[in-house]
C-alpha cells in the first residue's frame, strides 16, 4: 500500500457544467472568451484542457468574417501543439462556420528548420488570399525579423502558451509583441494555462499589459464543472539514496502515470538517464520485450499484469519517434488500456493530451512554477471512471555530508512554495469586502443554512461563477482602477512573489521567535511596494491585505479540515475538501474575522506541519540548524519598515509602541523604531 502525505487535497462537486456546450457548441470558458471577441487585445487565462484552442477558433473566425481582419496567424511554442488547430467541423455543433487550415499553411507539419523555408512560406501566406496559418514561436520570430511588424498590419496574431513571452529585452517574442502593440495595427489574442511566472519575470511591460482585456477561467471552475474527476492531491515526498530505489513508494503501477525523471544537471540525477529508466522498469517487474507496433516496453508485474511502458527518454530517434507517434495515435485517444506508464525527460508536459493520466510524478524540483502547473495539467483531464488524480514531487532529502546542502535546502523550500501556490491556484476566487453597518447579502450568493447574518462576518458562495464573497472587519478597499484589477486578477502573482521570498519562507518555517506580522506586514508590504511602485500607500496596503487574506484563509481552511494526515492511494473515497468553503466558513464562524487577526497568522505554519510529517526528524533538525545559523539582526531597510508601522500605530493609538509590551508585534515595532533612529544617527540612510 502506497502512502504519501499530501500538502494539498481538494475535492470538487463534479457538476458537469464545464463540459456542457451551448447552442453554438461552446463550453463555458469558450463562451466567456467569445463574449469578448471584439477586443483588440485579449488575454485568456485558463487551465490546461479547458478548451483554449477551440475558443481561439471561434474568436478568429469572427475576427476574419465580421471584424475586417485579413488573416489569422496562430503561433504555438512547439510543432506538436500545432495539431491542436487541425480542421474542426464547428458547424456540426451549432456554430456558423467551420475551422479550416490549408495543409500547406500548417507550418508545424512542414519539414525543415524553423528558419529559412518556413519563413519564406509565411511570407508567401501574407501575400495570399488564404485566411489561417499555424507556425511555431520560433518561425514567427524569424519572420518578424525578416519582414518587419508592418507586414502584419490588419491581421490577427494569436499566441498560444503565452507564458513563453517575457518583457526581458533578451526575449525576442516579447520585444516583437511590444512593437506590435506600439504600432497598434494588429489584433492580439494571448492564451496561457499558467497563472504566474516561475521566474517572477513580467510577461509584458506594465504599459502593454494594461492594453489587454483579460478573460479568466479558474482551475476551480474547470475542476468543479467536470463530470468524473472529483479529487486532486498534490504532495511532496522526500527520499535518501537513489530515487530509483524509492520510487515504488510513490509510484502505484495500477495508476496511469507520467514519470518525469530529473534533468541531468540536477542533484537528483545519477547522470545516466538511460540506466535510470532501466532501473524504474526493473522495479516494476520482469521485461517481456518491446511491442513491435508501438515500441512500448512490456513488463510483467509480480501480480501477473502486463504493463505497457512508453519510454520517451531513449536517445535513439527512430525508437523514440515510434513511441511518440503511438502516444499521439488519434484512434487510441479514448482507449484507457493503450498505455500504462509514460517515462519522460523534457517531453510530455505542455500541450500533451493523455486524458487517462491519474498521477504526474516528477523527480527533482523544477525551477519554474509555470512548468509545475503544466505538469499538473497533464493529470487534470476528465475521463470516464477517473475520480481522482494526483501530482507528486519526489525530492532528495538534504544531507549534511553533501557539499550542496544549501542547494538541497533551497530546493526543499521551493517545493513548499510551489505547493502553497498551487493551493491558491486551485482554490475559488475570493472576493473580500469590508464588514460595515451597511453591509448586506449580495445577489447570487448562498450564505449557508442560516442565511446572511447582519451582526457578523459572512461567507457567500456563487457556485456558478466560482466566486466566494468574504466579509472582513477593518479591510482596506482598493481605490484606483489598477489596485482593483490587482485584487481581482493578480493576487496569485503577489502570493507567488511572497512564497518564493527566501527570507520570508525560511523565517516562517524555522524561526521559533517569529512575530507573524514581520512577514504579513513587513515582508509582503515590501514585495507589493517593489512590484507596484505606482500605487499610492493606501492602495498598496489594500492589495497587501487582500493577498494575505487569500493566503491565510486558504491555509486555515486546510488546517480545520485536514482530517487524516496520510492518504491511502488504494482507496477512492474522496476526502473532505481541504481548501474550500467548508473550512473557510468554519474559521469565520469561530472568529469574528478582522484584518488584524489575519495578520497575526504565520502563513507558513501549516506547511511546516506537513514538512514535519514528510521529512525525517534528523533532516528537519539539520535544515532548521542551517537556516537559523544564517539569521541576522535587523537590516536598515527592515528597521525603516518597522518604524513606518510604529508611526501608524501611534496615529491609531495616540502613543508609541512599547518595548516592554506583552504583545510581541508591538514590542517588535518598538525595537524597529529604535533601530531606525540608531541607523539614522549612524548615517545609514541616504
Amino acid at each position: 500500500m502506497t502512502k504519501i502525505v499530501p500538502s494539498v487535497s481538494v475535492s470538487y462537486t463534479s457538476n458537469g457544467s464545464s463540459t456542457k456546450s451551448n447552442a453554438l457548441g461552446m463550453r463555458p470558458m469558450q463562451e466567456r472568451a467569445y463574449e469578448r471577441r471584439g477586443e483588440q487585445y485579449l488575454l485568456i487565462k485558463s487551465p490546461p484542457a479547458s478548451g483554449k484552442s477551440r475558443a481561439l477558433m471561434f474568436i478568429a473566425l469572427d475576427k476574419l468574417h465580421n471584424q475586417g481582419r485579413k488573416q489569422a496567424i496562430i503561433v504555438v511554442p512547439e510543432k506538436s501543439i500545432g495539431s491542436s488547430f487541425n480542421d474542426e467541423p464547428l458547424s456540426d455543433f451549432g456554430f456558423w462556420a467551420d475551422w479550416h487550415v490549408e495543409p500547406k499553411w500548417n507550418l508545424c507539419n512542414a519539414p525543415g528548420s524553423d528558419n529559412s523555408g518556413k519563413v519564406k512560406s509565411l511570407g508567401a501566406f501574407l501575400s495570399s488570399d488564404d485566411k489561417v496559418l499555424v507556425c511555431t514561436h520560433a518561425t514567427f520570430r524569424f519572420a518578424v525579423d525578416q519582414f518587419g511588424v508592418a507586414a502584419f498590419d490588419g491581421r490577427l496574431v494569436a499566441v498560444d502558451e503565452f507564458h513563453h513571452v517575457s518583457a526581458n529585452p533578451d526575449n525576442k517574442l516579447g520585444v516583437h509583441l511590444g512593437e506590435f502593440i506600439a504600432r497598434d495595427k494588429v489584433h492580439i489574442v494571448a492564451m496561457t494555462g499558467s497563472y504566474f511566472r516561475g521566474d517572477a519575470e513580467a510577461v509584458l511591460a506594465p504599459q502593454d499589459e494594461s492594453r489587454f482585456d483579460t478573460v479568466t477561467y479558474t482551475y476551480y471552475e474547470q475542476l468543479n464543472g467536470y463530470e468524473y474527476l472529483k479529487q486532486l492531491d498534490i504532495g511532496y515526498y522526500f527520499y535518501s539514496g537513489s530515487y530509483a530505489d524509492d520510487i515504488l513508494k510513490v509510484l502505484d503501477p495500477a495508476e496511469k502515470t507520467i514519470v518525469h525523471i530529473p534533468n541531468v544537471n540536477s542533484r537528483e540525477s545519477t547522470k545516466d538517464k538511460v540506466r535510470e529508466v532501466e532501473h524504474i522498469i526493473e522495479e516494476l517487474g520482469e521485461w517481456q520485450g518491446a511491442d513491435t507496433v508501438t515500441g512500448f516496453q512490456l513488463i510483467k508485474t509480480p501480480d501477473g499484469r502486463l504493463l505497457k511502458i512508453a519510454d520517451l527518454v531513449d536517445d535513439d530517434p527512430t525508437k523514440r519517434d515510434r513511441v511518440s507517434a503511438a502516444l499521439k495515435d488519434p484512434t487510441q485517444k479514448n482507449n484507457r488500456d493503450h498505455v500504462d506508464v509514460i517515462i519522460a525527460l523534457g517531453m510530455a508536459k505542455e500541450g500533451f493530451d493523455w486524458i487517462w493520466c491519474e498521477h504526474a510524478l516528477t523527480v527533482g524540483y523544477r525551477n519554474s512554477l509555470t512548468e509545475i502547473v503544466q505538469i499538473i495539467g497533464r493529470a487534470t483531464r476528465d475521463a470516464p471512471g477517473k475520480t481522482r488524480a494526483r501530482f507528486t514531487n519526489l525530492i532528495a532529502e538534504p544531507d549534511a555530508a553533501e557539499q550542496a546542502v544549501t542547494e538541497a535546502i533551497n530546493d526543499t523550500l521551493k517545493a513548499i512554495a510551489a505547493s502553497l501556490l498551487m493551493e491558491q491556484v486551485l482554490a475559488p476566487r475570493f472576493e473580500f469586502t469590508p464588514k460595515n453597518p451597511t453591509s448586506g447579502p449580495q445577489e447570487g450568493f448562498d450564505y449557508g443554512e442560516e442565511g446572511y447574518d447582519p451582526d457578523k462576518c459572512n461567507v457567500g458562495v456563487n457556485e456558478e461563477t466560482g466566486k466566494y464573497q468574504i466579509e472582513i472587519n477593518g479591510l482596506a478597499e482598493p481605490k484606483s482602477e489598477e489596485a482593483n484589477r490587482i485584487c481581482q486578477e493578480d493576487l496569485n502573482e503577489v502570493i507567488a512573489s511572497f512564497v518564493q521570498d527566501k527570507n520570508a519562507i525560511e523565517r516562517g518555517l524555522f524561526d521559533e521567535e517569529l512575530v507573524p506580522e514581520e512577514l504579513t506586514q513587513i515582508s509582503l508590504g515590501k514585495i507589493i511596494k517593489d512590484r507596484y511602485p505606482n500605487l499610492d500607500d493606501e492602495d498598496q496596503e489594500a492589495v497587501r491585505q487582500h493577498a494575505i487574506a487569500a493566503l491565510n484563509l486558504t491555509q486555515q481552511a486546510k488546517q480545520l479540515l485536514v482530517g487524516e494526515s496520510t492518504v491511502d492511494t488504494d482507496s477512492n473515497d474522496p476526502k473532505p475538501n481541504t481548501a474550500l468553503i467548508a473550512g473557510v466558513r468554519k474559521f469565520v464562524n469561530v472568529h469574528d474575522l478582522d484584518i488584524d487577526l489575519i495578520d497575526r497568522i504565520n502563513p507558513f505554519s501549516e506547511a511546516y506541519a506537513i514538512l514535519a510529517k514528510t521529512m525525517s526528524e534528523d533532516s528537519l533538525k539539520q535544515v532548521a540548524a542551517v537556516i537559523s545559523g544564517k539569521r541576522t539582526n535587523l537590516t536598515p531597510e527592515e528597521a525603516k519598515e518597522l518604524a513606518v508601522r510604529a508611526f501608524k500605530f501611534k496615529k491609531e493609538r495616540g502613543r508609541l509602541p512599547s518595548i516592554s509590551s506583552q504583545d510581541a508585534w508591538e514590542q517588535r515595532m518598538a525595537e524597529g523604531a529604535a533601530a531606525f533612529v540608531r541607523f539614522k544617527d549612524e548615517g545609514r540612510y541616504d
